[in-house]
């Protein structure tokens, strides 16, 4: 693609990708360990060809896998796997959802909550400096690439 066509911005590009709240949906799902078009649409509640939409796309992206499958006595379906971009996905699901349960709570508390595998201890979303040490949100800024085009330095 050319530049006209695809975003300069990372943000962008990004979007161009996972472009929909059902997107993200199924990236919640998949992450949940769901892979079967039916589980999706059940757990989803959403209409099958949305959901065939969506999948394709995000199979097209490069987010998903599909992998064919056959139950004993029936045809062969497909199935969709996480791929290694989907799985990086992770860390900006993690952080939506830690948004919205402080700043659009659910009255019961959390659906869901990020734990860390070996410890089992709550875990939270968060900038990490190179040594492994969290960095305070107040901390960070964005700061534009000179040249780039984010950079604001000849603009008046």
């Amino acid at each position: 693609m050319t530049t006209r066509t695809k975003p300069n911005c990372s943000i962008a590009r990004t979007l161009d990708m996972v472009s929909d709240r059902w997107s993200f949906l199924i990236l919640r799902e998949a992450h949940l360990g769901t892979t079967r078009f039916a589980e999706f649409r059940t757990y989803l509640r959403i209409a099958p060809n949305i959901l065939a939409n969506r999948l394709a796309a995000m199979v097209e992206s490069g987010l998903l896998e599909k992998r064919e499958y056959q139950a004993e006595g029936e045809r062969t379906r497909s199935s969709y796997h996480l791929t290694a971009a989907g799985e990086d996905l992770k860390l900006v699901l993690a952080a939506l959802q830690q948004w919205g349960d402080v700043h659009v709570p659910r009255p019961a508390g959390p659906t869901v909550v990020r734990r860390d595998k070996g410890s089992g201890d709550l875990v939270d979303v968060g900038f990490v400096g190179p040594d492994g040490s969290a960095v305070p949100s107040d901390d960070v800024v964005f700061e534009p690439v000179a040249g780039g085009p984010a950079d604001r330095s000849g603009w008046r």
